[in-house]
């Protein structure tokens, strides 16, 4: 049985944003203003750069790494281990005997293929048969392990899970469900530095936004993100949290007042396309105040057509925040005080139908 407190995130951002100042290769990803056809002024955060991997996927997988890493290595070491520290031969001797297992169908198998190889451990990427053989290609070229299990998405989370109970591999989901919990939370505890680096930027310049939207998949970023706006930005905005269509698990969940699946067919927006939420996320979002929108997939194609159009070429799924801003409350365009903040997740896709993006470095 779930406890409230297994469900309950409390994330320690400030050790998150220590972390990544610490890295060399990081920094604050740009916060652009955008302007439509229209005349409406839309700021977007462009996760498009993010430390060579090109999604905000880079924040989660890998500082969860290193927050297991170092825990395990603080277990068993008097040693204090800090960052700069990494590099030391027992520290990597120790990290290479660590494998970490997944399932992608997106970014977060590169995070975790990243993060692995950044400490020299290993990483086990399992992939349904629908994943393109490029995506699987780019995992290998971070040194990962990739096998390929199950039809769908939901089989390979099942082989993963099988693969880490037989082998001692921890399972590094984005996830979480009954009784896995934990680990994911650090993946969102990294997602915390995006709202972390926003609200540096709107404390600067004064111009906080009056509504952000936020795409979610299984929840993870539109969860961390939302509770960061509502625990420490000085001006609260409206938050608006944007699923395809055929996979609307959060809204159908928060209907339901309980965790439940949303079925439906195969989404063009491939990251989103998570018909099962996660359940901190569930449970973290019912407690921000926020309003869902849905978006068809012509709708999807059409934003991410309309940022390139506008210079910032992404996915469907990268888009969808823009996406559901066109969609919402349509009048307030024309509305000085209205100012909309959007998250562009990803690079633009290399194949088709949304499941593998090249990266834009």
């Amino acid at each position: 049985m779930t406890k409230i407190t297994d469900l309950n995130f409390s994330p320690d951002f400030k050790r998150a944003v220590q972390h990544f100042r610490t890295l060399e290769g990081y920094s604050s990803t740009a916060l652009e203003t955008l302007k439509t056809p229209s005349g409406l002024e839309i700021l977007a955060k462009n996760e498009t750069n993010r430390m060579g991997l090109g999604a905000f996927k880079a924040l989660g997988g890998p500082y969860a790494i290193a927050r297991l890493l170092l825990s395990e290595w603080s277990g068993q070491s008097d040693t204090r281990l800090a960052p700069e520290h990494f590099a030391d031969q027992d520290f990597l001797s120790f990290a290479a005997k660590r494998t970490f297992v997944t399932a992608s169908a997106g970014n977060h198998g590169l995070g975790v293929a990243a993060g692995a190889r950044t400490f020299g451990a290993k990483a086990r990427i399992y992939l349904a048969q629908t994943v393109p053989e490029s995506f699987s290609a780019r995992l290998e070229a971070q040194g990962a392990e990739v096998v390929r299990k199950g039809a769908s998405y939901d089989d390979s989370v099942t082989e993963a899970i099988r693969d880490a109970e037989q082998t001692g591999a921890t399972l590094l989901a984005d996830g979480t469900w009954p009784g896995y919990t934990d680990i994911p939370k650090y993946v969102m505890e990294g997602y915390t530095v995006i709202a972390e680096e926003l609200r540096e930027a709107f404390e600067t310049s004064g111009h906080w936004p009056t509504h952000v939207f936020l795409q979610a998949g299984v929840g993870g970023l539109a969860a961390a993100i939302a509770f960061m706006i509502r625990e420490n930005w000085a001006v609260q905005p409206d938050i608006i949290v944007v699923e395809p269509e055929a996979a609307t698990c959060l809204q159908a969940s928060h209907t339901a007042g309980k965790p439940v699946r949303s079925d439906g067919p195969d989404s063009n927006m491939g990251r989103l396309d998570c018909k099962e939420p996660s359940i901190v996320a569930w449970h973290t979002l019912e407690s921000c105040d926020v309003l869902y929108e849905s978006l068809s997939e012509e709708e999807g194609s059409a934003a991410a057509e309309a940022l390139r159009a506008l210079g910032l070429p992404t996915t469907p799924s990268g888009a969808a925040g823009y996406g559901a801003l066109m969609k919402h409350d349509r009048n307030r365009s024309s509305n000085a005080a209205f100012r909309p903040l959007i998250i562009v997740t990803e690079c633009p896709d290399t194949q088709d139908k949304g499941q593998d993006n090249g990266s834009c470095t």
